[in-house]
């Protein structure tokens, strides 16, 4: 699967074989959905940007703040004891649990320096 990227969104790309064309929907949109199609990557592209406008012009019509995918907020439960050793090594490592999980997390998908937040 390949990505989009237009205005901080994030589309995917796949095909339909059935219907013989590209399409794809904007990632990490929980309770909107932003899709598009197009018979070539070029096609896809133009749609792909023109449905994230779409969505922004009509977020901004209705006056209402438009959602960002990924916030870069993640709530996770884990054990005890993981919560416990993490704690434990991000002393060691003289940082907090979000800086280790943080930078733990950058390493693990190949993201060399993370972005302190």
């Amino acid at each position: 699967m390949g990505l989009l990227k237009y205005k901080g969104y994030t589309g995917s790309v796949d095909y339909s074989e059935e219907d013989n064309c590209l399409y794809g929907k904007v990632l990490g949109m929980s309770k909107d959905a932003i899709t598009y199609e197009g018979q070539d990557v070029n096609e896809l592209r133009k749609d792909f940007e023109e449905a994230v406008d779409d969505y922004l012009s009509l977020c901004k019509a209705q006056g209402k703040e438009p959602r960002v995918p990924y916030s870069g907020n993640l709530n996770i439960r884990i054990t005890p004891e993981i919560h416990s050793r993490i704690a434990m090594m991000a002393m060691q490592a003289g940082t907090t649990i979000n800086g280790f999980i943080r930078d733990t997390l950058a390493n693990a998908v190949g993201i060399a320096k993370p972005i302190n937040v």
